[in-house]
């Protein structure tokens, strides 16, 4: 009938539309925070892996070598006293020997020596390195738990352009060159002939520097030199 009003259609194609903008919405949402979080842990693995790498090169890179070995013995005596003359790798980060220790057997007894700095010289020259007062003192005959001076090593230094070597932070770098020296007869009772001694030099950060050398089967000269790596 005319004048009658029609009956009202309910849509929903509007409900859908604000729905699926809500979804579209959360989903933009969603993947800001996903694509922060992806960012802020590819920095983080950088991070990550700058430092791991850099730590890597550190130890692969730094530690000393032993350039030679250097003995004196007394006419009619055994070995008294040792000098390793070592210096750093090439390419090697600073090394702090007040943190190196070094382990070193004749075969019979193993001992771990550790830096003193009562037994350290800068002389600039020497004229015999092997009456100066780096080797710690002989304690054997006392036998005294107490006295370290057995488990001590001391330093000359032989090279040190920029002054980075002190007694009390010994720290060797690029072109520095240092005697190791020890007191065999502190440590061992001397070393006769024909002895192998082997062991290893171990500073704080780095690689690990082998000692390894056999005795001369006589020694005919008070001071000789027992190993020499060019």
């Amino acid at each position: 009938m005319r004048g009658m009003s029609r009956p009202i259609k309910n849509c929903n194609y509007a409900s859908i539309g604000v729905g699926a903008l809500i979804v579209f919405i959360a989903l933009v949402l969603l993947a800001g925070i996903a694509a922060t979080v992806l960012i802020q842990t590819s920095s983080i693995l950088e991070l990550q892996t700058m430092s791991t790498g850099r730590e890597t090169t550190e130890e692969v890179s730094t530690g000393v070598t032993v350039f030679s070995v250097e003995g004196y013995a007394e006419t009619g005596s055994d070995i008294s006293k040792i000098a390793l003359l070592i210096r750093p790798r090439a390419g090697s980060y600073e090394i702090d020997l007040s943190t190196t220790y070094i382990e070193l057997s004749d075969t019979n007894k193993k001992v771990i020596l550790t830096y003193n700095q009562s037994w350290y010289s800068d002389p600039g020259g020497q004229s015999n390195i092997f009456s100066a007062a780096v080797f710690p003192e002989d304690r054997w005959p006392y036998h005294d738990p107490n006295e370290k001076d057995a488990s001590e090593f001391g330093i000359m230094v032989m090279e040190d352009g920029d002054d980075s070597i002190s007694g009390p932070t010994p720290i060797i770098n690029k072109g520095d060159k240092v005697f190791i020296c020890i007191n065999t007869t502190a440590t061992f009772n001397t070393i006769a002939e024909r002895t192998d001694v082997w062991g290893r030099i171990v500073p704080e950060n780095g690689g690990e520097a082998l000692i390894e050398f056999t005795t001369p089967a006589t020694y005919s000269d008070t001071v000789m030199e027992i190993l020499l790596n060019m």
